[in-house]
Formats: structure tokens, C-alpha cells, sequence
């Protein structure tokens, strides 16, 4: 393997940058070139690569998004489009490749490589929702659960201050791991996650309890994904009930997604990134790196794109705590 290459895919996350600093300086440090390639799998087709050193990562760990940028392409998802990523891939003369992204990142690597084997691919979890298996934390997560902590915790104190019930909407498409940590560490009455039925009416009923017993303010995290709807539709259904509430709905959005990644974001996603560059050489490819207990584990990619599972503790402590 002569030249390494690197690119981010898909929604971006913060620590991104702190991973493609890890994966160019060690490419560099084990005698290879490096390159990053622009625009997530659009740079593979319109051939948006360029050669890096290591002052092309210099100042960038503390950087939010990614110096990459990251888009979606459907022309790589057809046959022609791949074959026009892997003409300019052996004309740039990369060999090997780190892949940060999510599922449909690692799933479009896993059908490139089936179409040409010559060129390897492993990925690092590059996603806030921490939907993975094979890994802990996802970079992202960490840097994402602590902004939404921060936003709710800020609204708490206007809801306190009105008696007011809050409706708080999280990301993390059809997982609940952003809601779930975010609730749990802001207090929250109820939490709302795809990988639980939502009975509307145990919502209420709890609701009316802490109205009963004069609670001065009520929040409710609610993840995007949850089959009930989005935070608006629930509050209008709990709303139509509980007319005596004052209730308010904020969706947070993509403020989770920026920011000045944590410190441990920063330090996992170079741990991966320098563990991903030094599989290549050891010639494993076809696998995600992830973190397992504190030890760096491989995931081949086609078991990684499932969803982990929701640790059943957090849900049952849920209804303890609230």
C-alpha cells in the first residue's frame, strides 16, 4: 500500500476532523502519501481528491463539521458512477481508503469493493446518532448529547419560570440514543424513543399527576423518529387533553450536529482514525473500527449497519427517575 486516502460522508458530526488529522499524520508517520478526497462519494466521481501533509491538518482538531465537506450522490449508487469513482481513484493512485461516515456510507464502500477488490476500504462511525453496532460511541454523539443537555437545560429555567410544559424534539432519525442520554441527564418527565411503544395516554396521565401536585415545569424529550410523530403532533394530541397547560414545542435541530467537538470525542476519534490507517496496512479491509470496553474492536461493515440496541436499563430508569 502506497497511498491512503480519506473522506467524511453523509450527515457531518463533530470530531470528524479530529479523525482525518489521525489517519493523514499516521499515513504519514508509516512512510505512505496521503490524500483526502472532497464532497463524500460526489468527490470519487467528479475525482475532488487532493494530496495532504501534515500541515494540511495542522489547527483543525478543535473544528467542528469537516474540513472535507461532506454531500450526498446518487451517481455512485449505479454501476457507471462507480465505475467513473474507481478510474479516478487509480489515477490519483490510492490504494487504500478510510471511510468516516454511517450505514450508507459503509454500505456504498462495501459494494464497491465487491466490484473492485483492488481497492480497500475501512470506516470509522462518523454519525451522531450512535445508531452502530460494533462501537460504544460514535464520533458525534458525545459532542451532540451535551449541546442538547445544554439547550434543555437552558429551557428548563423559562419553563420553570412560567409553569410551562415543554415539548423538546432531538435528533438521531430512527434511534433513540441522542433522546434517551439527553432526557435521562436533564431531568426529564418523559422521554419519547422509536425503540419503545409510546402510550400517549401514560403520558397524560403522568402529565396530570405533576400538574396535580404542582410541579413548576414539565419537559418532555421527544426523538425524532418516535412512531407517535414529532414533538408538535404529540403536543397537540396532550394538548387537546390537558388544556390547562401551557405548552410550548422547540425543536433543536441541527445545532446538534455543530460545535467544538468534546474532549473524549476528540480522543476516540483519533484513536480510530490512527487504528483505521494502520488496518489498511495490516491489509484488513471491509470493517468498521470501533471501541469496544476501551479496546479498539473490528466490525466487518454488512453487521455494523444494524442498529445496537437500547440498553432496556435506561428505559425502565426512565420511569423511575421522572
Amino acid at each position: 500500500m502506497k497511498k491512503i486516502a480519506v473522506f467524511t460522508s453523509g450527515g457531518d458530526s463533530p470530531g470528524m476532523n479530529a479523525c482525518i488529522r489521525a489517519v493523514v499524520r499516521t499515513a504519514l508517520h508509516e512512510g505512505l502519501a496521503a490524500a483526502g478526497i472532497c464532497r463524500g462519494y460526489q468527490g470519487f466521481i467528479d475525482g475532488d481528491m487532493y494530496d495532504m501533509d501534515h500541515h494540511s491538518v495542522s489547527n483543525i482538531i478543535q473544528q467542528g463539521g469537516t474540513i472535507l465537506r461532506s454531500a450526498r450522490c446518487a451517481e455512485f449508487r449505479t454501476p457507471e458512477g462507480r465505475r467513473k469513482a474507481y478510474e479516478n481513484l487509480a489515477k490519483f493512485g490510492i490504494d487504500g481508503i478510510v471511510a468516516i461516515g454511517g450505514d450508507g456510507t459503509f454500505t456504498g464502500a462495501h459494494i464497491f469493493m465487491q466490484e473492485y477488490p483492488d481497492i480497500k476500504f475501512v470506516g470509522c462511525p462518523g454519525t451522531i446518532d450512535n445508531d452502530l453496532a460494533g462501537t460504544d460511541y460514535t464520533i458525534g454523539y458525545d459532542t451532540a448529547i451535551n449541546t442538547a443537555m445544554d439547550a434543555i437545560d437552558k429551557i428548563r429555567d423559562t419553563a420553570n419560570a412560567h409553569d410551562r410544559l415543554f415539548f423538546i424534539e432531538v435528533m438521531g432519525r430512527d434511534a433513540g440514543f441522542i433522546a434517551m442520554a439527553a432526557g435521562i441527564s436533564t431531568g426529564a418527565e418523559a422521554i419519547l424513543v422509536p425503540e419503545t411503544h409510546t402510550d400517549i395516554e401514560g403520558l397524560i396521565e403522568k402529565l396530570e399527576w405533576g400538574w396535580k401536585n404542582k410541579k413548576s415545569s414539565s419537559i418532555v424529550v421527544v426523538a425524532e423518529g418516535d412512531e407517535a410523530g414529532g414533538a408538535h403532533k404529540i403536543a397537540e394530541m396532550v394538548k387537546a387533553r390537558l388544556n390547562h397547560y401551557e405548552i410550548k414545542v422547540s425543536i433543536l435541530g441541527h445545532i446538534q450536529r455543530g460545535g467544538r467537538p468534546t474532549c473524549m470525542e476528540r480522543v476516540r476519534a483519533s484513536r480510530m482514525g490512527v487504528a483505521a490507517t494502520r488496518a489498511l496496512i495490516e491489509g484488513k479491509s471491509n470493517v468498521m473500527i470501533g471501541i469496544v470496553n476501551n479496546e479498539i474492536v473490528y466490525t466487518p461493515f454488512a453487521q455494523c449497519i444494524k442498529h445496537q440496541q437500547m440498553d432496556s436499563n435506561l428505559v425502565e430508569m426512565v420511569d423511575l427517575l421522572g
